[in-house]
């Protein structure tokens, strides 16, 4: 578990901006699982999702999604990862393979997260930010993901990373506004 636990580059708590939301998520927390909640719903509701709201600049560390408030679903799950890692919660990301258009190609990658419970194993949970359509809530043991899996190239990728994937930090680092990410969302080539 200690690789989901750990400090990185892009899920960078060991920063102070970090350490104090994360303190302060605990502090108002009474026990662990309502501090997965809390930190689950502040990135969900607290940091803008930079396509919806048309924002910049491009984040990727955990550190620049909370200062700027920010962030691609990759980046959120970045900044989940960082608060619940500090606060001794094993937390990893996922990836799904959607549509962009829910109807076929092109597809991308969506970023989410997965944390460990102690009663249950690993749950995944999605703080991309909710609107008309989406819905992702905390309500172990069930998922309430953002998006259900629904065309035949569409999927639910198993495995758990420790880091993000290469290919999206690319994409993150490479572009300077959230149009030009929306124009170049990362994929994957699935494995017949």
């Amino acid at each position: 578990m200690h690789r989901y636990l750990s400090a990185s580059q892009y899920i960078d708590f060991d920063t102070p901006e970090v350490q104090a939301k994360a303190r302060q998520l605990a502090t108002q927390a009474a026990s662990e699982t309502e501090l997965i909640r809390s930190s689950f719903e502040f990135v969900r509701d607290e940091i803008r999702h930079s396509s919806d709201f048309k924002l910049n600049p491009v984040t990727c560390k955990a550190s620049d999604v909370l200062r700027h408030k920010t962030g691609y679903c990759y980046a959120k799950s970045h900044l989940l990862a960082a608060l619940l890692r500090a606060n001794g919660v094993p937390t990893g990301l996922c990836y799904q393979r959607l549509s962009v258009t829910g109807e076929g190609a092109p597809y991308c990658l969506h970023g989410l997260n997965a944390v460990y419970l102690k009663e249950s194993g690993w749950y995944r949970i999605d703080p991309r930010g909710n609107k008309a359509g989406v819905n992702a809530q905390f309500q172990p043991p069930q998922e309430a993901l953002a998006f259900p899996i629904g065309t035949p190239n569409e999927r639910d990728l198993p495995e758990i990373w420790a880091e993000p994937l290469p290919l999206v930090v690319d994409t993150l680092a490479r572009y300077d506004t959230y149009d030009q990410v929306l124009a170049n969302l990362p994929d994957i080539e699935l494995i017949a």
